[in-house]
C-alpha cells in the first residue's frame, strides 16, 4: 500500500536562488515591515511591488511567512478555509479513470455511498462536485500519461478546520487506493 505524501516547506537553498534571501532573511523584512498586521494580499503586493519579488515566489514567501508567524495554517487557504489534496498516476488509460468517477454506477463500486453531487464535467478532462449537501467542493482533474496510464488529482476544498484536512486526505487516499484495486480488476 502507498503512504501519503507529506507537505514540506521550500528550502532556504530554493528561496535565495530566486529571490536573492533566504526565509529568516525574509521573515526579517516582512517583520519591519509590518506584514505582521496584513493581510495575504497586502504582503503579496508589497513583496511585488516593494521587494520586486515575481507573481510566483511572492505567493510562496507570503505564505511561508504567514505559516512562521502563525497567521496562516497548513494547507489553509487566505480566505480562511482549508483545503486538502492527493493524487495518484494509475495503470489504467485516462477514458476508464474518467468513466469511473462520471458514472453513478460504477462509481459507487469503489467509493461506495458518498454524499457527492456532480456540477460540471469535461469528458476524460475534470468534474467539480459538491459534498456531502455542499458543504464543501471538490474538484478531479485527469491528465494522460505515457504507456496508457493516468494521473487522477484531488483537491476538496471549503473545509473548514486542519482536522478536515487530515479527515479527508486520509479518505482520499483510501478512496485513490479503491479506484486503482477497481481499475486493475476491471483489466482482468
Amino acid at each position: 500500500m502507498k503512504k501519503p505524501r507529506v507537505q514540506k516547506q521550500m528550502s532556504d537553498e530554493a528561496v535565495k536562488t530566486k529571490t536573492g534571501k533566504t526565509w529568516s532573511e525574509w521573515f526579517g523584512v516582512l517583520d519591519r515591515a509590518g506584514a505582521k498586521k496584513w493581510n495575504h494580499k497586502e504582503i503579496t503586493a508589497y513583496l511585488r511591488d516593494e521587494q520586486a519579488v515575481g507573481r510566483w515566489w511572492n505567493q510562496i514567501v507570503a505564505v511561508g511567512y504567514e505559516r512562521a508567524r502563525g497567521l496562516r495554517a497548513m494547507n489553509q487557504k487566505s480566505s480562511g478555509d482549508f483545503a486538502a489534496s492527493g493524487s495518484r498516476t494509475l495503470n489504467a488509460p485516462i477514458g476508464d479513470a474518467y468513466d469511473a468517477w462520471a458514472d453513478e454506477t460504477t462509481r459507487a463500486k469503489w467509493l461506495g455511498g458518498a454524499k457527492m453531487e456532480i456540477s460540471t464535467a469535461t469528458k476524460d478532462k475534470s468534474l467539480r462536485a459538491a459534498w456531502d449537501g455542499g458543504k464543501s467542493r471538490f474538484s478531479v482533474m485527469f491528465y494522460e500519461k505515457a504507456g496508457g496510464r493516468c494521473q487522477v488529482t484531488i483537491d476538496h476544498m471549503k473545509l473548514t478546520t486542519a482536522k478536515d484536512v487530515a479527515k479527508m486526505k486520509t479518505y482520499w487516499f483510501a478512496a485513490l487506493n479503491r479506484l486503482e484495486s477497481h481499475l486493475d480488476a476491471k483489466k482482468q
